[in-house]
């Protein structure tokens, strides 16, 4: 049974979008640009969400969402009388922006550099969001005039555009799993299993092994095993070739995530959930593993 993605004429629309390479050069440019501004640290886990262990983004495009949506509801049935409220749900609305553009424009780029739908989807994302941003804009200048009318139609053009950005943002999350725990669908046996040969982990070196279909990290050092999940909460970069190990942490060297090695609580962002981690043990030559409670 062919799969039912979405309505054709949107479908169409967003493979000619996740195909075009006109926009590759400047946004990988500056996509790299803002990784090289933020980098890791407490400004990127702020931006991305580490403290409260949820993304930030989406919690900031409801009041931008909000706002500018209640504006155009009161414009179309709340009369004269509400025009100065109308009027100030875009204000607030205005004001929002700026801190989740910021935020969006974080998560955009920890994604954005190798995977193409990412990046051009959320370059058409952004030019949507700003679209919508300049029509209410002169929404609110129309309304300080007293054109009404013209105010109004500006707000539902408006709403129309911010429509449109919001399905590419939900594209971006739902579909390109941007800002998803990419452990979450498989964090690995409850029960213990076997993983590996005891006498095929190398001592100090990680070793990658799939587990009852779950990929798993492995790390011997003299007679102890720990072992988390492999594929990195954050993005999905693999531990086993891109995790650097210092004492009891592992950090993804793809955007700087650090998680401990005993329990794969997280250290630092911007990932903002733990790594699945497991308990191991030895029987007849065999590693076994389960999924840490």
């Amino acid at each position: 049974m062919t799969e039912k993605r979405a309505p054709a004429p949107l479908r169409k629309l967003i493979d000619g979008i996740e195909s075009f390479e006109g926009i590759d050069v400047p946004a990988k440019a500056y996509s790299r640009k803002v990784s090289e501004i933020l980098g890791p640290g407490p400004l990127k886990d702020l931006l991305s969400g580490t403290p409260i262990g949820h993304a930030l983004h989406p919690m900031l495009t409801d009041v931008v969402i909000g706002s500018f949506l209640s504006s155009t509801a009161l414009d179309v049935v709340g009369g004269a009388d509400s025009q100065e409220a109308s009027a100030r749900l875009i204000v607030l609305g205005i004001a929002a922006y700026p801190p989740t553009a910021l935020t969006g424009t974080s998560d955009w780029a920890d994604g954005s550099v190798k995977n193409d739908a990412v990046r051009r989807v959320g370059i058409f994302h952004a030019a949507s969001n700003g679209a919508a941003l300049a029509l209410y804009g002169a929404s609110l200048a129309a309304k300080r005039r007293g054109e009404r009318a013209k105010g109004t139609a500006l707000g539902l053009a408006g709403a129309g555009v911010l429509g449109f950005a919001g399905y590419l943002g939900g594209h971006l999350t739902f579909v390109n799993g941007v800002g998803v725990d990419q452990t979450v669908f498989d964090a690995g046996p409850n029960e213990w299993t076997e993983a590996a040969d005891v006498a095929d982990l190398p001592d100090g070196k990680l070793v990658r092994r799939v587990v009852d279909e779950t990929p798993v990290v492995l790390l011997r050092r003299g007679e102890k095993t720990q072992a988390l999940h492999d594929r990195c909460s954050h993005r999905g970069c693999p531990l086993s070739s891109r995790g650097a190990v210092s004492g009891d942490e592992i950090e993804c060297t793809c955007h700087g995530s650090r998680f401990s090695l005993e329990d794969g609580s997280l250290l630092q962002g911007p990932a903002t959930q733990p790594q699945p981690a497991f308990e191991t043990r030895e029987r007849e030559g065999k590693l076994e593993i389960k999924l840490q409670t």
